[in-house]
């Protein structure tokens, strides 16, 4: 079998951990997670569906097993026996004493794939953020709508209030993956006119699903991206996704969610303030990712700068 030896990895910080340490780790983690799996297993079982926390199962193609799934990310070693179980995982390799994820097998593509990620993370993290938005991308959702998108769940707003609604708040989405599920009418009524080919120009740090789509970047890292990273960005937007709705035109009263009334001063107040609160708290998590991105593409871009570390793979009798 093949392994690669420690000085091999070329990270300032390679860190070492027993087995008990990790696996202490591990179950820590599925602890904490579980707590988000489980109802929305349990729901699954009973054929329901919940707007608010389905959705970041819904909407982000991950599937409750791979947040269970603990990772130490890049730079950690993972001792013991036990550990070779990893080694079945994406982009693992048996070093002499443990198993460790690694840039090896990473291709030209991953890589600039990764460097597009940190980019945006860091084009998002030098604007200002922009807190006049009021949480309007669901109302203009069902603005002059034939259908609405959560039909099980009752408006508590006529439709003609929507429109008034709409029609008296500029709309300020930055958003394109909200923009896009704009009706038709509503679109030309965004002061921005967003398209995927324009996405990085546009997203802010203000944004509530500029700051989910953190989970979705830790994801997209993963299995370099360590699993507490990954967790923190999953909580933060389970937290903002309750924020989301709260403010939109649904009743969901009947789960235990009070209305935000964005449709009147203090209720978009109390939007703001929240939607300030989650800016500070994605901020360090931003910054992570960026610093993860950096991570994997330095430690990549060393080996092909020297072939010879390459070399470096040997063989284990």
């Amino acid at each position: 079998m093949s392994f690669v030896p420690r000085h091999a990895w070329n990270h300032k910080r390679m860190i070492s951990l027993a087995e008990n340490d990790w696996r202490e780790r591990r179950a820590k983690h599925e602890a904490r997670v579980r707590r988000w799996i489980e109802p929305r297993l349990e729901r699954a079982a009973r054929h329901e569906r919940d707007p608010v926390q389905d959705f970041l199962f819904e909407y982000y193609p991950y599937r409750p097993a791979k947040l269970l799934r603990w990772h130490a990310g890049i730079g950690v070693e993972l001792q013991g026996e036990t550990a070779r179980e990893y080694l079945s995982c994406k982009d693992y390799q048996e070093t002499q004493h443990g198993v460790t994820v690694g840039v090896f097998q990473l291709t030209a593509m991953r890589i600039q794939s990764i460097g597009w990620i940190g980019n945006m993370l860091r084009r998002t993290a030098d604007r200002m953020g922009a807190f006049g938005c009021f949480g309007l991308h669901e109302w203009a959702m069902v603005y002059e709508a034939e259908s609405i998108r959560h039909p099980a769940w009752p408006l508590r707003v006529t439709t003609a209030e929507i429109g008034r609604v709409v029609d008296s708040l500029q709309i300020r989405c930055t958003h394109y993956d909200a923009f896009r599920f704009f009706t038709s009418p509503a679109r030309p009524l965004n002061k921005y006119q967003l398209t995927r080919e324009t996405t990085s120009a546009f997203e802010q740090p203000g944004c509530l699903h500029t700051n989910m789509d953190l989970y979705k970047w830790a994801f997209k890292l993963a299995p370099f991206t360590p699993s507490d990273l990954v967790a923190d960005c999953f909580e933060l937007a389970s937290d903002i996704r309750v924020l989301d709705m709260r403010a939109s035109p649904y009743d969901l009263t009947a789960l235990g969610y009070s209305p935000i009334c964005i449709e009147t001063p203090e209720g978009r107040a109390e939007y703001e303030s929240l939607q300030r609160d989650f800016a500070r708290i994605a901020t360090p998590l931003r910054q992570r990712l960026q610093a993860l991105c950096k991570t994997i593409i330095e430690s990549w871009t060393t080996l092909e700068a020297n072939p010879a570390a390459f070399n470096l793979l040997s063989v284990v009798p």
